[in-house]
């Protein structure tokens, strides 16, 4: 039996998948969610999100899916490795991903071919049917300065009212310099923003909506408040960091036979990782937020 079971559970509480119904919403997570969507419904084109790895860039991304995924109105693709070695085959990942039945997406297929085809679909579907065209791209810092250039030309494709694509980029603190270097990218983004670590307040709210998702019923907390200090120093408030150290204390609860995960559980967890050499060495500061224009 799982030990989530054990603990009457469920689910698992503290898993690292990216499933959007075990997505805290943090302020700032709930400010970039729902400002994407503003842009999104208004149409202008390309959003920003940045952050550290661990922050809950991919669940957010989820969690966007979970919410576009029940208006009818909007067609979206989420690109999960943009790593193209050519414009040729981003656009032809497009052109498949998005069913564009055209003969140019044939074999032979040039890059204007690909290009004209997908702006057709874009002004058929974005103009003629009222739909709104999304692509997320994930792990955006992955983006070569081949595929940024195609991107920021297919944000061209545009009515007299509104772009036909919307464009939302989700990447570590590293693209913001690359996007800074390309002209006329930076100054096309509609919204951007930059997530930062959780504070202590938002760790316990974290620990406990995970707990309260995965069927805890009972008014008794298991995480001691001084535990989740402990959890929260350690983590720096990255969130998966938090998650994979909660699951940890909640096994070890259930081999230790205990009732509440106290300071003495997650300390000795954290000093099995720092004896074992598996703890980060460079703790890294919190940046700066980047507010929306």
């Amino acid at each position: 039996m799982s030990y989530y079971k054990v603990l009457g559970f469920d689910k698992e509480p503290f898993s690292t998948s990216p499933d959007p119904d075990f997505f805290y919403l943090s302020k700032e997570h709930e400010t970039a969610l729902t400002n994407v969507l503003i842009e999104l419904r208004l149409k202008r084109g390309l959003s920003v999100i940045l952050g550290d790895v661990g922050t809950g860039k991919t669940t957010l991304s989820r969690k966007l899916i979970q919410e576009l995924k029940s208006r009818d109105d909007f067609i979206f693709h989420m690109v999960l490795d943009p790593t193209f070695e050519n414009e040729q085959l981003f656009l032809t990942s497009l052109v498949r991903n998005f069913e564009v039945h055209d003969v140019a997406n044939g074999p032979g297929a040039t890059i204007l071919d690909l290009r004209e085809a997908l702006e057709r679909f874009l002004f058929q579907k974005g103009v003629n049917e009222h739909k709104t065209i999304t692509v997320i791209v994930d792990e955006a810092q992955k983006l070569s300065d081949e595929s940024l250039e195609l991107l920021r030309v297919l944000l061209n494709y545009e009515t007299n009212e509104f772009k036909l694509l919307q464009l939302i980029l989700l990447g570590q603190l590293e693209l913001y310099s690359r996007i800074m270097n390309i002209s006329n990218f930076f100054d096309r983004i509609s919204f951007k923003y930059t997530l930062n670590p959780l504070g202590y307040a938002e760790t316990r709210e974290m620990i406990e909506f995970r707990l309260r998702q995965a069927g805890y019923k009972t008014n008794m907390y298991i995480f001691l408040d001084d535990a989740v200090k402990e959890i929260h120093q350690y983590s720096r408030g990255y969130p998966r960091q938090i998650t994979m150290l909660c699951h940890k204390a909640l096994k070890s609860l259930v081999l230790k036979n205990k009732f509440v995960i106290d300071t003495e559980i997650v300390r000795e967890l954290i000093e099995e990782e720092n004896r074992l050499g598996w703890h980060s060495k460079n703790a890294l500061p919190q940046k700066a937020v980047v507010k929306a224009d």
